[in-house]
């Protein structure tokens, strides 16, 4: 029964994967207004009710792409190193994700991560819903920081209520701090520079975000 199991699973994600795949080609070739659910479901020869049952709503079949980095801010503290701070974990994913030149750090010029770029950025129903995608992680990172603030004494001192408050609080400065950062490497990206030639700067500047977040948030650092 695991390996019936198993494989079920794998031909799911197989299936997620082509949707997607299928709908972001159509989507970057014709505009995302332009292709219809019936468009992508034709294209990979599934009916709509079966589409639908992968992907409720049209926008989810390009955010699909990154389902695998939701909550990714979360995991990184919760499975740092012993010794190591939260800030200090991610900040060295962060670095990590410049050197491998990750696309969520915003340091890729591949033409194929920056066409994908353009359609996530260029299309407000995408934008909107990469909002709550970035809730999200919000969340998530809270859930995990919550721990640290209690670990720290502040929960003592001001509440279990005002310790919930100081982690989502933090988790909100965290992620609005990466965002930045990878939004600013992007619009460099876009400029002309290439990807190897900004690194230096995006670590520099990247470090220096950082130690703000450490300076405003000395608990967590």
């Amino acid at each position: 029964m695991g390996d019936v199991g198993g494989l079920r699973e794998r031909k799911k994600r197989q299936m997620y994967r082509r949707l997607s795949d299928t709908a972001i080609g159509l989507f970057l070739e014709k505009g995302f207004e332009q292709v219809t659910v019936a468009d992508v479901a034709a294209a990979v020869d599934v009916s709509k009710p079966t589409l639908f049952r992968y992907f409720p709503a049209k926008e989810d079949l390009v955010l699909h792409r990154l389902a695998d980095n939701e909550g990714e801010a979360g995991r990184v503290v919760a499975r740092r190193p012993a010794g190591s701070s939260p800030l200090e974990a991610l900040r060295c994913h962060f670095l990590d994700g410049l050197a491998r030149r990750d696309p969520v750090t915003g340091l890729n010029d591949d033409a194929e991560v920056l066409a994908f770029h353009r359609l996530l950025y260029g299309t407000p129903s995408l934008v909107a819903r990469l909002h709550a995608h970035g809730e999200r992680d919000e969340a998530a990172l809270a859930d995990v920081l919550a721990g640290e603030v209690g670990e720290v004494g502040e929960v003592g001192e001001i509440g279990e209520i005002g310790g919930g408050v100081q982690a989502r609080l933090a988790a909100g400065q965290i992620v609005a701090v990466q965002r930045v950062l990878a939004r600013e490497n992007w619009r460099h990206i876009t400029a002309g520079r290439g990807a190897d030639g900004l690194y230096p700067e995006a670590v520099a500047v990247a470090r220096s975000a950082f130690a703000q977040l450490e300076a405003g948030l000395p608990h967590l650092a």
